[in-house]
């Protein structure tokens, strides 16, 4: 067990060295090897008895990208050309950063800057991304380790159905989530996330913190599938790797159980067949589900199946009920405060306090924090870098038109869970999303420089 701290620790060192040697390399490496093992090393360390490594584990993403960051800027020899997003998310971090010494809320002042820092560093992942020279990443090579990385988390995910037991019930889990105010629920002793409401079966996250995590984790995979194996003329060829990863990331789908991300994974293949003009994908996708409906309304009538869908249709069922339930206090709280009540009350740390309003949905866990100019800041900016990638994919050529496709798709396919998770509390999903989104703006502004295209 100990080597998942060990690989952690490994590429936590290694992304340090290079970019102190001014390469960026080991920074994504730590981005897609670290970040999804970093609940499970975390837990690991607590239930081995290294409490102490725990506090000092839990900064080496952070520190990853602050260092990423600072060595960019320190090493910039040009003048930086703004672009629209960069604006609006640079107003979104002085925005929410003025919460911090506002004295609203139940919480002080290090409880604040803790809940700024969950709700706030994303920006500066993205300008990592966006400062970077791009010339220096290696993209095709950063594509195929993801799809490495869904291939492992498959081959757990299989040997945990197949032993019938969460991994996470052998890494001191529980315990470690304890820590933050998450008793042990459900028939499994973990989280009732690990298991379907309706009849309790279990659901699976492989080595990811929980099989939220684990389902947006196959978003980031078939997006990256569609980038990587597209060509310029929007042919899909993938290789024997490609394959085994896009059967992958369907077999980690089919165990998560998750609705929303289920829902988003047929999403994005059914808009990449949409941009590239795959009438086959189109009308096979037309014709299943015609077959679909049909389907569910005369064969499975009255069988479990259509119970469980007409009830996760109609919310009511008990996790859409909660979601609606968390939704509601959340609503009614923005509309009484649209200003917001202050940092942490929402989130994960009125979670850890034991005190939380509204949750699952991020839009509503910043709108109860920070008020309704920061949601419509958040949402102009998710939107802004889908229709900046959507006009430019056609244009881009190389690693460029890969970065843009999959950055297009990764934002369409997180759409939906934004309203059923606090998605920016899973960190590879959201490291990934935000360093691609902060690369694909920097290669479209130094396009713009080079060509005067302004598309």
């Amino acid at each position: 067990m100990l080597l998942f701290p060990l690989l952690y620790f490994s590429a936590f060192l290694k992304a340090l060295k290079d970019i102190f040697s001014k390469n960026p390399q080991g920074g994504m490496l730590f981005i897609i090897f670290g970040l999804p093992i970093y609940i499970t090393t975390l837990s690991i360390l607590n239930q081995a008895g290294y409490k102490s490594l725990v506090s000092a584990f839990q900064p080496f993403k952070e520190i990853i990208i602050l260092a990423m960051l600072g060595t960019v800027l320190w090493g910039l020899k040009e003048r930086i050309r703004f672009h629209v997003i960069d604006y609006s998310i640079a107003a979104y971090l002085l925005y929410t950063g003025l919460y911090v010494f506002l004295p609203l809320g139940d919480f002080g002042f290090m409880e604040r800057v803790l809940a700024y820092k969950n709700t706030s560093f994303f920006p500066l992942i993205y300008f990592a991304g966006r400062l970077i020279d791009p010339r220096t990443l290696q993209i095709n090579k950063y594509f195929h380790f993801i799809l490495i990385l869904a291939i492992s988390a498959a081959i757990l995910v299989i040997y945990e159905a197949a032993s019938d037991q969460h991994f996470q019930s052998s890494t001191g889990y529980s315990d470690y989530v304890s820590i933050f105010g998450q008793q042990p629920e459900g028939d499994y002793d973990l989280t009732w996330t690990f298991q379907r409401d309706s009849d309790g079966l279990k659901r699976f996250a492989s080595f990811f913190s929980d099989p939220l995590e684990h389902a947006s984790a196959t978003l980031l995979s078939i997006c990256v599938i569609a980038a990587l194996f597209t060509n310029k003329n929007n042919a899909f060829n993938p290789s024997r790797l490609g394959i085994i990863a896009l059967a992958a990331s369907f077999v980690s789908l089919f165990f998560t159980l998750s609705r929303s991300s289920t829902v988003s994974y047929f999403l994005i293949i059914y808009v990449y067949a949409l941009i590239t003009h795959k009438k086959y994908i189109l009308h096979t996708s037309h014709a299943l589900i015609a077959l679909g409906f049909i389907y569910i309304g005369i064969l499975l009538e009255n069988t479990d199946l259509y119970d469980y869908i007409l009830t996760t249709v109609t919310l009511q069922e008990a996790s859409a009920m909660g979601h609606l339930i968390a939704w509601m206090e959340g609503l009614t709280a923005i509309m009484s405060n649209p200003f917001g009540l202050g940092l942490g009350m929402s989130g994960r740390v009125a979670t850890a306090l034991g005190s939380t309003i509204g949750g699952e949905n991020q839009f509503i866990v910043l709108g109860v924090q920070v008020g309704v100019v920061a949601v419509l800041l958040y949402i102009f900016i998710h939107f802004a870098v889908i229709a900046y990638s959507y006009k430019w994919f056609p244009h881009l050529e190389g690693k460029e038109r890969m970065v843009a496709l999959c950055i297009f798709l990764l934002k369409v396919g997180i759409t939906l869970p934004l309203f059923t998770a606090s998605l920016d509390s899973f960190s590879y999903i959201t490291y990934t999303n935000w360093f691609l989104s902060g690369v694909f703006v920097n290669m479209i502004m130094r396009k713009e420089s080079r060509t005067g295209q302004t598309h």
